[in-house]
């Protein structure tokens, strides 16, 4: 069965592409959520002619995440956390301690589209992550989480 995606979903598509999905998911689950619409004729139509008008605000957007990616590889962006002995952390660093530090520095980003490469950070030192800014803008940057004071 073939779709149009309304909104991205993790593992399947972005906004607006026509995918191949199982006929049960399809009906079951992402159309009743109004995640996706069938994929008609008419539908088609429609949806060619919408990409071809956002096709220029696509571009401007994507220049933007890439100027955010360009500066995230650049900044350096700290972590405070509270610290026990010998550099343990109290809980460990997610994504969301690590938007909000990018946040801090003036960029948005959003916490959902980051991804902490390795294991859970409970240490205090510098580490790698990837965020997702834009369907065809990713950036790889490395944090550090320093004790707060």
């Amino acid at each position: 069965m073939k779709v149009i995606l309304k909104e991205n979903v993790e593992n399947l598509g972005f906004k607006d592409e026509v995918v191949e999905v199982k006929n049960g998911y399809g009906r079951n689950y992402l159309i009743p959520k109004g995640m996706a619409a069938l994929a008609t004729d008419s539908a088609m139509k429609m949806l060619a002619e919408n990409l071809k008008q956002r096709a220029v605000k696509d571009q401007k957007v994507k220049d933007e995440a890439q100027k955010t990616a360009d500066a995230l590889k650049a900044m350096a962006v700290k972590v405070a956390v509270k610290v026990g002995e010998k550099g343990k952390i109290f809980g460990s660093v997610n994504a969301i301690q690590l938007a909000e530090a990018i946040e801090k520095s003036g960029h948005a980003v959003d916490r959902r589209y980051i991804k902490i490469k390795g294991e859970p950070i409970k240490e205090v030192g510098t580490y790698e992550a990837n965020v997702r800014l834009h369907k065809d803008v990713d950036a790889d940057f490395n944090f550090e989480v320093v004790a707060e004071k």
